[in-house]
């Protein structure tokens, strides 16, 4: 375990003491390893239970643009204390963000300081450092001091973990590759957590966590589950054969809007100060650090990303997976772009690639009839790639979205208004039944951060818990794993293995550096 924390005193905080009280008296719900009993809360004296009248105390895991962005809508919420902070990276330097104000404009009016900087670069705000300002900053404006010096600041979250005894929650906005080990973390040590997609970026790691959250009582919660749209109006126009039978579901997504790298980098650019590279490495190979695997380019890469559908499927697909019951595809098919280069002896070649994701795809699900649902096919496309434009489009002299959803059945369309399943409407089939059928099924956006504070507090489960979430969380690791073994995948979700590939079945699981698997967190 590293001890390069910064960690400073969380004397003064009132909340962080009830709670280390609190905690003491009836315990925490622990597992020793994945597969073994995860010990209920009603036998450790109901030690997920938070009072009404206690705040909950939560630390905050990854203080990038992202964590950043969203860390207000937290700290404005009464009913929670953010007691630490916790990023392998200190100072605000290298960082890349989809504008070069808006996120440090948002941070000053947070804590109504329109002088605050980030320090570092001076650039784009970014660090453990940052978060630990911001949130003392923003607790200062209402202490009767004037001050506050409560949050503590650590390197590495199982340091934070073991020594904040207090800890109720964790909010994790790490890189995908450390989704899983931080979310073994908090369920073994009894810890509700909040985490930003995916579940995890390989498919064994993803069951394994999903299987400790089932048996646990600890709250889970997976954040992109509030921005799906409904399902109702458009299950209720399929069950009601508007379109025939539903054959295709097409989800397309104009991502990635991030560079990606078709080569691995070469060069060996210096550490940023203050950036400990190999708690930012985790479970993964070590190997020289480079500016293009972190911050926002991550997600390109397959060792520490999810690809775009790991990126936005989960705001868009884990609805209709949910309504259409889909799960355990048994064919996996993939399109992908390539690269190709030059060699010195003037010919040409192609890039062999399986370390980072294409620059344009399309994949197929192919999913078994279950009940009364026949066999459905799913395809996803990124990159600018789309489905075939529907004739009922040039005939109204449309042009199809740069990203969306569309429901095809043999009879007739289904589309989205938008890439997730909000605002539906019939482009072809059975029209007047249809409006005869149409419902008021309005999209109602409830802050995820909120709901996920109130589940702690009253013990009730949400319903974009770790527990529903394995059908989206095997898609985008099968996605990933067909891309890049680029084979067509046969899959057997009773022994969740490739039938037909042996050799892709290393890309469903992670071989662990020491002391960063499941077990060991």
């Amino acid at each position: 375990m590293n001890q390069n924390s910064d960690s400073v005193s969380t004397s003064g905080n009132n909340s962080t003491t009830i709670s280390v009280d609190r905690r003491s008296f009836i315990g925490g719900v622990t597992t020793v390893a994945v597969g073994l009993t995860v010990v209920p809360a009603h036998v450790l004296g109901g030690g997920k239970y938070v009072a009404p009248s206690d705040k909950v105390n939560v630390a905050y895991i990854g203080a990038g643009t992202q964590g950043l962005r969203e860390l207000p809508a937290l700290l404005q919420i009464p009913e929670a204390q953010v007691v630490a902070v916790c990023d392998p990276q200190k100072e605000a330097i290298g960082y890349y963000d989809w504008s070069p104000n808006g996120l440090l404009n948002e941070l000053r009016k947070t804590i109504d300081n329109p002088n605050w900087n980030p320090g570092g670069d001076n650039k784009i705000p970014g660090g453990r450092d940052n978060g630990q300002q911001i949130v003392n900053a923003f607790y200062a404006k209402s202490s009767a001091l004037g001050s506050y010096k409560g949050c503590a600041a650590y390197a590495d979250f199982r340091e934070m973990l073991e020594k904040e005894k207090g800890i109720d929650a964790v909010k994790v906005m790490a890189t995908d590759h450390l989704h899983g080990v931080m979310a073994a973390a908090a369920v073994k040590r009894g810890i509700h957590i909040t985490m930003h997609k995916p579940v995890a970026n390989r498919l064994h790691e993803g069951f394994d966590v999903i299987e400790m959250a089932k048996k646990s009582d600890v709250i889970t919660h997976l954040i992109p589950w509030e921005s799906n749209g409904p399902m109702k109006q458009i299950m209720t126009w399929i069950n009601g054969g508007v379109i025939g039978t539903l054959r295709e579901v097409h989800n397309w997504s104009n991502r990635p809007v991030w560079p990606q790298y078709a080569e691995i980098p070469a060069d060996q650019p210096p550490l940023p100060n203050g950036f400990d590279w190999d708690l930012w490495l985790g479970p993964e190979a070590a190997r020289p650090y480079h500016s293009h695997y972190t911050n926002m380019v991550f997600r390109g890469w397959y060792d520490f990303g999810g690809g775009a559908m790991a990126d936005m499927g989960h705001y868009s697909l884990w609805t209709v997976f949910k309504a259409l019951e889909l799960e355990n595809p048994t064919v996996v098919e993939p399109n992908l772009s390539h690269v190709c280069g030059l060699r010195d002896n003037a010919t040409a070649f192609r890039l062999q690639n399986d370390y980072s994701f294409p620059f344009a795809s399309k994949v197929r699900f192919k999913y078994p009839a279950k009940g009364s649902r026949p066999a459905v096919d799913l395809i996803w496309y990124d990159g600018g790639m789309r489905p075939p434009v529907p004739a009922e489009f040039y005939e109204q002299n449309k042009e199809l979205p740069i990203e969306g959803m569309m429901f095809t059945g043999d009879k007739g369309i289904i589309m989205s208004s938008s890439f997730n399943v909000r605002d539906p409407y019939v482009l072809s089939g059975d029209l007047k039944l249809a409006e005869n059928l149409k419902i008021d099924d309005p999209y109602v956006h409830i802050s995820g951060i909120k709901r996920f504070i109130d589940a702690v507090k009253s013990g009730e489960q949400l319903p974009g818990s770790f527990r529903e979430a394995w059908p989206i969380t095997e898609a985008v690791n099968l996605y990933a794993a067909a891309l890049r073994s680029g084979k067509n995948l046969k899959y057997d979700v009773q022994k969740r293995e490739i039938t037909n590939a042996s050799d892709a079945n290393r890309y469903l699981t992670r071989e662990y550096r020491k002391g960063w698997s499941l077990e060991e967190v």
